[in-house]
C-alpha cells in the first residue's frame, strides 16, 4: 500500500519504519526535513511538501506533538483538500474539542478520520509493539488495520466514534501520571527515613506493584536518571491538562489530576519541561528540602 506519514520525531521514526519493513510504499514529510534522512535512507520517499505526499497516498499516518502542531498541519484549506477521499490515522493525544473539529472537516472533505493514539515510549515504537487504540468509521478502520498491527503488539478497537479512542489514551495517561506522582512522593518519605528509593521502589515493583509502568518508571526513579526522556514533563503536562478539560466539559470532578497538574507546572517553572516525567520525584524531593536536611 501507499502509504504517508508525518511527524517523524522519536516516536513517529520508529512507527514509519515499522511500516516499511513491512514492505509498503512509504512516503515521509516532516516540518524540519532533516528528520526525514533516516528514514530515506531505509527506503522511504521524501515528500517535497504536504500536498504532493497527499497526492501519491491512500493512507496518511501523523504522529505530531500537541493541539498547536495538529492544527496547523491539517486545519487549513490544501492540507483537507489533499485529503479528500483518503483517510487521516491520527495517532497524536490530542483534546477533544479537536478530535471532533477534525472527525467533523474530514467529513465535509469525503476523507476518513481514524483516531489511533498509542500507548508505548520510543523504544516500544522502534520495536513495533505499541498497544493502538483505534476508533473510526468502520470502514476506514478495517483498511487501516493491517497498517496498525504492523506497528503494534496490538489493536485495541473503541467503536465508530473517534473521541472515544482519544479520551481512552488521555484516562491512560492520567494513570501514568498518578502511579509515577505516587512512587515520586512515597519513595521521597522513605529516604527522609534512611531507605533509599532504590530499596523501597525494588520492594513494591516485586510485589505490591509488580506492572510494567510501576517498574519501569520506578528504576528510572531509583536510579535518579531521566535523560533522555521516553515522555518529557511538558507533554505530560499537556495530557493531564488535556483530561482536566474533558472533565470540565463532562462535569467530572477530578481532584488528583489537578494536584498532578500542578506538580509538573512546578516541573516545567524549575526548568525541567525536557526532563522524563519520571522527574517528579526531583519535585516531591525538592518539596521535602531533602538536598537542605543533609547540609544540616
Amino acid at each position: 500500500m501507499k502509504v504517508g506519514f508525518v511527524g517523524l520525531g522519536i516516536m513517529g521514526q520508529g512507527m514509519a519504519t515499522q511500516l516499511i519493513k513491512a514492505g509498503h510504499e512509504v512516503w515521509v514529510w516532516n516540518r524540519s526535513p532533516r528528520a526525514m534522512e533516516p528514514l530515506v535512507a531505509q527506503g522511504a520517499h521524501a515528500a517535497a511538501d504536504l500536498g504532493s505526499l497527499l497526492a501519491g497516498v491512500e493512507v496518511v499516518h501523523s504522529m505530531l506533538a500537541n493541539d498547536q502542531a495538529v492544527r496547523q498541519v491539517w486545519l487549513n484549506d490544501t492540507a483537507l483538500a489533499g485529503l479528500r477521499g483518503k483517510i487521516h490515522v491520527n495517532h497524536a493525544t490530542i483534546s477533544i474539542e479537536l478530535v471532533r473539529e477534525l472527525a467533523t472537516a474530514h467529513a465535509a472533505q469525503q476523507a476518513g478520520y481514524v483516531a489511533a493514539p498509542v500507548f508505548g515510549r520510543p523504544d516500544v515504537a522502534a520495536a513495533g509493539r505499541l498497544n493502538i487504540l483505534v476508533a473510526g468509521a468502520p470502514e476506514a478502520v478495517a483498511l487501516v488495520r493491517p497498517l496498525l498491527e504492523v506497528m503494534s503488539a496490538k489493536v485495541w478497537p473503541f467503536g465508530d466514534v473517534p473521541e472515544r479512542a482519544s479520551i481512552t489514551k488521555i484516562a491512560g495517561n492520567l494513570m501514568l501520571a498518578s502511579a509515577i506522582g505516587s512512587m515520586a512522593e512515597a519513595s521521597t518519605l522513605t529516604r527522609a527515613y534512611g531507605v533509599s528509593a532504590a530499596d523501597f521502589l525494588d520492594v513494591m515493583t516485586r510485589t505490591l506493584f509488580a506492572a510494567p509502568a510501576y517498574q519501569g518508571y520506578g528504576k528510572m526513579i531509583a536510579e535518579d536518571h531521566y535523560q533522555p526522556a521516553g515522555f518529557a514533563m511538558s507533554l505530560g503536562y499537556k495530557d493531564v491538562g488535556l483530561g482536566l478539560a474533558a472533565a470540565s466539559a463532562e462535569k467530572v470532578p477530578m481532584p488528583i489530576a489537578g494536584v498532578l497538574r500542578d506538580a509538573l507546572l512546578e516541573a516545567l517553572a524549575a526548568g525541567d519541561g525536557e526532563l522524563d516525567w519520571a522527574a517528579l520525584a526531583k519535585v516531591a524531593a525538592a518539596r521535602a528540602h531533602l538536598q537542605d536536611r543533609r547540609k544540616s
